[in-house]
């Protein structure tokens, strides 16, 4: 059996793809003996500082507003036990083993960089945990998005106590006996440590980076709809030629239109203006500026998550030099406004799937059968299809109102100012899965319009690839009969597997 590759972590260059390659088990981590040296390190300023009797926050004083509480020496360890189970108040529906999977990494990933004072064992467990698959329970809501995921952290750090709840080899059990079986054994918290493990922004992260991830997929996808569509509706391609591109020169516009005139090249049912219109609607024309515009969003993303991903977000952070400074690196604002962000992209992505999908369904904006239905009248075809797609559409639009805008104090006003990231992360999560729901309706119609009219001997290679794959996981039938089931299942590819574009470069890169 081929060795399973291992992933050095080191807090300074974990990548989207790689952060996926763990979160999938196709690698395992682990810490190299130059990480775990500046790990004791910062450690070593830990206890020294309590043999000192300083005074620092969280280590010998209470949190939040309690941080003017000293704690007496003898109470540093069950301040941090009382830390987690205090703070471990999380509600709603638990996490994914995928969010799981990736918030351990990232909390690991970021305690490995030395700023922390965590000690060996407890960061070991942590790496254990990942690496046997023992996943904690985590309810998804309850985080402000500052001081950092505090109740989603905390759930975590639960078992690592062997107390709380994890899912090990699909039952989930008590923390302690999923340790147990997993081969571990729980760690007792001392000074710093609770707080190192819940102070930071690793759940609003770990959807993040998952979301945009699939957010990546979803654009191809949605490039993929548009150039089925434009074969099913006869659409003019010289709105995609690159000297029209390269007078607005954004770069994302211009790589949809290439992409798109890549898909198309072959088909001999795409026009050019004047032969059958002299312009399409904007769904058509002004798609290379919609996608790319989205495009645009997904890039700036993925640039704060690289930083984020890699990044000290707890507090106090323990400097090399030994001093212990409070700061706020746990405060969840670049992330918030980055997935708020990805939101209005990936909604308009559906958007305009949606207006597409209408175009193939009314007879009024195409020469196709009413609602691509075999008989018409007696038969309803697509009609709510398209309901479906206006729906979730709809339903992105109520998700995207900016989650970063609402702060509410807490503790005391201690915390007067918080980011709701972690919520603009599960609401870009949810509306990006919606939005694959829309591009998988758009693919269905127009794969449907295209059959119907036989029209495969007329299609470009590329696009008669993508039409393959779609009747892979949609057989094609013109009765009447529901779709629910598939369009499940081709959102659930799209977002997990890179729709076939032989053309593209940017296949590898996804």
């Amino acid at each position: 059996m081929e060795q399973q590759k291992v992933y050095w972590l080191n807090g300074t260059d974990m990548t989207l793809e790689e952060l996926e390659r763990i979160v999938q088990g196709v690698w395992q981590v682990g810490v190299s003996p130059e990480v775990w040296a500046k790990v004791e390190a910062s450690r070593q300023h830990i206890e020294r500082c309590i043999a000192e009797k300083q005074v620092v926050y969280g280590v010998t004083t209470g949190f939040g507003k309690l941080a003017d509480v000293p704690i007496q020496q003898e109470d540093v360890a069950r301040l941090q036990v009382n830390l987690i189970r205090s703070h471990a108040m999380g509600v709603g529906d638990s996490f994914p083993v995928d969010v799981v999977r990736a918030l351990l990494v990232l909390r690991t990933n970021a305690l490995v960089k030395g700023f922390s004072g965590i000690r060996r064992e407890t960061l070991q467990l942590l790496v254990d945990c990942i690496n046997r698959r023992v996943h904690p329970v985590i309810p998804s809501q309850g985080s402000l998005g500052a001081s950092g995921d505090l109740a989603p952290l905390a759930h975590m750090a639960l078992v690592l106590m062997g107390e709380g709840q994890a899912e090990y080899q699909g039952v989930v059990m008590d923390g302690a006996a999923a340790l147990q079986k997993a081969g571990l054994q729980p760690v007792q918290l001392t000074a710093k440590e609770g707080l190192a493990l819940i102070n930071g922004t690793q759940a609003m992260t770990a959807v993040g980076a998952l979301a945009t991830l699939e957010a990546r997929r979803l654009g191809l996808a949605a490039d993929a709809a548009l150039a089925l569509t434009m074969e099913a509706l006869g659409g003019i391609t010289d709105a995609f030629l690159p000297e029209l591109h390269s007078t607005r020169p954004y770069p994302e516009q211009a790589e949809v239109a290439q992409r798109i005139l890549g898909l198309l090249s072959g088909s001999r049912l795409t026009t050019h203006q004047g032969e059958v219109r002299v312009q399409d609607a904007y769904s058509l024309r002004c798609a290379p500026q919609v996608h790319g515009a989205s495009w645009q969003a997904v890039h700036y993303v993925e640039d704060k998550l690289a930083i984020e991903m890699n990044a000290v977000t707890d507090n106090p952070i323990v400097l090399p030099d030994g001093r212990i400074l409070s700061g706020g690196h746990f405060h969840g604002q670049p992330m918030a406004l980055a997935f708020d962000f990805l939101k209005l992209a990936v909604a308009e992505w559906a958007n305009i799937s949606e207006r597409r999908t209408e175009r193939l369904v009314n007879p009024q904006l195409s020469n196709l059968p009413a609602f691509l239905a075999g008989e018409a009248g007696l038969e309803s075809g697509f009609m709510i299809i398209q309901y479906v797609a206006a729906s979730l559409v709809s339903e992105n639009k109520v998700l995207a109102h900016p989650a970063s805008v609402d702060s509410i104090p807490s503790s005391a006003n201690q915390e007067d100012h918080v980011s709701m990231g972690t919520i603009a992360a599960r609401q870009v999560r949810q509306m990006v899965h919606n939005s694959a729901r829309v591009v998988a309706i758009e693919l269905i119609a127009a794969t449907r319009a295209l059959l119907m009219n036989r029209c495969q001997e007329q299609m470009a290679p590329a696009t008669l690839r993508i039409l393959e794959f779609v009747t892979e996981h949609v057989p094609f039938r013109l009765a009447d009969s529901s779709y629910s089931a598939e369009i499940e299942k081709l959102a659930e590819v799209l977002l997990s597997t890179p729709i076939p574009m032989a053309h593209s470069s940017f296949q590898e890169e996804i």
